[in-house]
């Protein structure tokens, strides 16, 4: 038997285009408009959520039939929380500068429309493995546009990527530099963010005339 159904892998495939967390759900907009002014900083908390839904989700799933219904938001709070403190020290442990920068936003994680909302549409009522692939799904969906974002948004805005110069060096003046290039600063401040992911979803439903039926 296949290890992954058709109907398996949609949840996967499907969260990275027709069923996006941000583009179409317009789920975790905060975290996208907040940290992807650097392409770093965009792939950290792509792969802390990818941690964090992908495992709470087989958790959730595991104790669905013995959470009380009154109480599974708290359940739900609990188990994303404790997901969270294990990614956070591992960023101060390996990654502490960086973890000063996203501090904040990795805590945010815990009230992440996203994370809360496959818990509680899809792990309460699906098995481990599904609810894990939903989770995957799901997080690769959210980290491809936080990615792209973070992409265009340091390479206009400070004319590197991860960092390093790409452009040229703007004091030296060489490179695209030389040109009379200057770097777009308006592409640092959170309003970027919504521009980059407004063409994104433009280009999405452009190449997807079911998405503009729908809406």
């Amino acid at each position: 038997m296949a290890l992954l159904t058709k109907k398996d892998a949609s949840l996967i495939t499907d969260p990275l285009a027709d069923n996006n967390p941000i583009t179409i759900q317009v789920l975790g907009i905060c975290s996208a408009l907040a940290i992807t002014a650097e392409l770093k900083a965009s792939i950290v908390m792509a792969i802390s959520v990818l941690f964090v839904l992908g495992a709470g989700n087989v958790v959730i799933s595991l104790m669905r039939n013995i959470i009380p219904s009154k109480i599974r938001i708290i359940v739900q709070l609990v188990v994303v929380a404790a997901l969270v403190i294990i990614v956070d020290q591992v960023l101060k442990a390996f990654a502490y500068e960086l973890s000063k920068t996203l501090a904040v936003f990795v805590g945010l994680i815990i009230t992440n429309c996203i994370i809360m909302g496959r818990f509680e549409a899809f792990a309460l009522g699906n098995g481990p493995w599904k609810s894990f692939l939903d989770g995957i799904g799901n997080a690769l969906g959210y980290g491809v546009i936080l990615v792209i974002v973070g992409f265009f948004r340091e390479l206009l805005g400070s004319g590197t990527l991860l960092g390093f110069p790409v452009l040229g060096d703007p004091v030296e003046k060489t490179g695209l530099y030389a040109t009379g290039y200057e770097n777009n600063g308006f592409m640092i401040i959170p309003p970027a963010a919504l521009i980059v992911v407004g063409i994104i979803i433009w280009v999405q439903r452009s190449r997807n005339k079911a998405l503009i039926e729908e809406n």
